[in-house]
């Protein structure tokens, strides 16, 4: 015994002496000591104060969803989490936007047009308008002002408040060359329609027609967007400075809005004679529209908490494993409150905990040797976005990750085990799908660890659930970055206002939470990064 300790002094010193990080945490005795500190009476406190009605649901962009951020913020600043780098606070801001047609018409000769039908546009290159009545259309060519074509020239404040109707695209020459980049490639002026809306503002006019020539196939893109309901991860493109409000039309409803058979033929003809001499051709008819466009715009900033314990190998810590849940939920309809407590406070509470037990071990000299990120995502019941939004703005290189652990909907029965005394389990998804090690590992800690029925009924290529697919760890799966996705399964309060603190099993949840930690710990202190051998399999 006494050569054993002069031997692991020797090493020790010898590891100082070289620059060289000295690794003590790997045992069960220090693993365990740190698992002891995940307790379901702290899961019970901090599960009790998200799901309260303080928070309100925790809707995103909502004051209660500020208030949770704030209150997970705070805990990991009392908890001696680390800032994520080169930032003063906890907080990765998002901004989110919602806007929508709450009204939008268009009538030629007292004949009401059908919008996705017989023309579109998008609410974010439009600001709001009430009734604006049409007499009088200029056609200007293809809208275009450049040093080689000019639509505009000569214009000056002639176009203030007018309508003016235009073609897509740019003038090219019978052997497909542009008058404007002089090769048979296509200018920005074809491949960002935005520029053309952008000229047309700056001279003033009121509206801008575009004739659409691939009108069938650009509809069905645009149908998405323009019907989408969810948010959209974006700042607006503040329309009313940069944009003349715009609407794309077919070739029937250019008919009808010059009805006469001699002004189609004059439009027609302009073009081709623009299209032939490449000089502008300008000319302005007579017509009877009403155009209506009301929108509702919401910008919504919301933000991700994100917390940091940074490893204690200096040849390991620029690895990191990333441990996540979201905190969003529904939020309040009227007077209830759908306050989330499985989906997914249960989830946050984990998150939190885990982080507890780790910067605390961290402190007593005893931390883990790769670095761990702690990400809690707002607007995942909006579509994942705050787990979209940060692997497309990352904090830390995507590389360095080593795995994501992901936990959304833990310590309950789920409907399949509610008739199955005492059987606790956790559904585990994609622990498979990218890293064969990843899955064995998280089998390995189970069977030394806690002992829980893991079942893998979701993690069937074929579920018709699609679960793989529907949490934040999918959005780093797409990375190709290896995923383990703990869930307990739905039941009959999921979504509703009865999902509350009173039907979570808190010493289940302790079980669970242990688990995940076990392998985050493993995946956090083993020598060598997991290794990543189902790539193909991802894409």
């Amino acid at each position: 015994m006494r050569y054993l300790h002069s031997l692991l002094f020797v090493l020790l010193t010898s590891a100082v002496l070289s620059g060289q990080s000295v690794h003590v945490n790997l045992s069960d005795s220090t693993r365990l000591s740190v698992a002891s500190s995940i307790k379901a009476e702290d899961l019970q406190v901090y599960l009790s104060k998200l799901a309260s009605d303080e928070f309100e649901g925790r809707e995103t962009g909502t004051p209660g969803q500020h208030k949770a951020a704030a209150y997970i913020a705070d805990f990991f600043r009392q908890n001696g989490i680390q800032l994520p780098k080169g930032q003063d606070n906890y907080f990765q801001e998002i901004a989110f936007l919602s806007e929508r047609w709450t009204k939008i018409e268009m009538a030629i000769n007292n004949k009401k047009m059908r919008h996705l039908w017989d023309y579109y546009a998008y609410p974010a290159t439009n600001q709001s308008m009430d009734s604006i009545q049409i007499n009088e259309v200029t056609f200007l060519g293809y809208g275009i002002e450049s040093k080689g074509y000019n639509d505009y020239a000569g214009m000056d404040s002639t176009l203030r408040g007018k309508t003016i109707l235009i073609f897509d695209g740019e003038p090219i020459t019978k052997d497909s060359v542009s008058y404007i980049t002089g090769t048979d490639s296509l200018s920005e002026w074809s491949t960002d329609w935005r520029q053309k809306l952008r000229t047309a503002k700056k001279y003033e006019v009121g509206q801008v027609l575009i004739i659409d020539r691939d009108f069938q196939s650009n509809l069905a893109q645009a149908r998405k967007e323009i019907l989408n309901t969810r948010l959209q991860m974006k700042r607006g493109e503040d329309p009313e400075n940069n944009y003349a409000n715009n609407v794309f039309v077919n070739a029937g409803l250019v008919k009808r809005l010059l009805p006469d058979s001699n002004m189609i033929k004059s439009v027609v003809g302009a073009r081709d004679q623009i299209n032939q001499s490449g000089k502008p051709v300008s000319m302005n008819f007579e017509t009877d529209a009403l155009l209506i466009l009301n929108k509702r715009s919401r910008e919504i900033i919301s933000e991700n908490v994100v917390g940091f314990v940074e490893g204690t190998d200096s040849l390991l810590k620029k690895d990191m494993v990333i441990v996540s849940g979201h905190y969003d939920h529904l939020g309040k309809r009227g007077e209830n409150i759908y306050y989330g407590a499985n989906d997914n406070g249960s989830g946050t509470s984990s998150v939190m905990e885990i982080a507890q037990a780790i910067a605390q071990a961290k402190a007593e000299g005893k931390g883990p040797r790769r670095s761990i990120l702690f990400l809690l995502f707002a607007g995942e019941e909006k579509g994942l976005l705050g787990s979209k939004y940060y692997v497309t703005h990352p904090i830390y290189d995507l590389g360095d990750a080593v795995a994501n652990v992901n936990i959304d909907m833990v310590g309950r029965t789920d409907r399949i085990y509610k008739d199955s005394a005492g059987i606790e389990h956790i559904y585990v998804i994609g622990a498979d799908r990218l890293s064969s090690e990843l899955h064995e590992i998280n089998e390995d800690m189970n069977h030394r660890y806690a002992e829980i029925k893991l079942d893998y009924t979701y993690n069937e290529e074929d579920d018709p659930n699609r679960y793989y697919y529907r949490s934040d760890h999918y959005n780093f799966a797409e990375q190709n970055i290896p995923i383990i996705f703990y869930f307990n399964g739905t039941h009959e309060d999921y979504h509703r206002i009865t999902d509350t603190v009173d039907k979570i099993e808190f010493d289940r949840l302790e079980r669970v939470v242990k688990l995940a930690f076990h392998t985050v710990w493993q995946l956090a202190n083993q020598d060598r990064r997991i290794v990543v051998d189902k790539i193909e399999e991802a894409k």
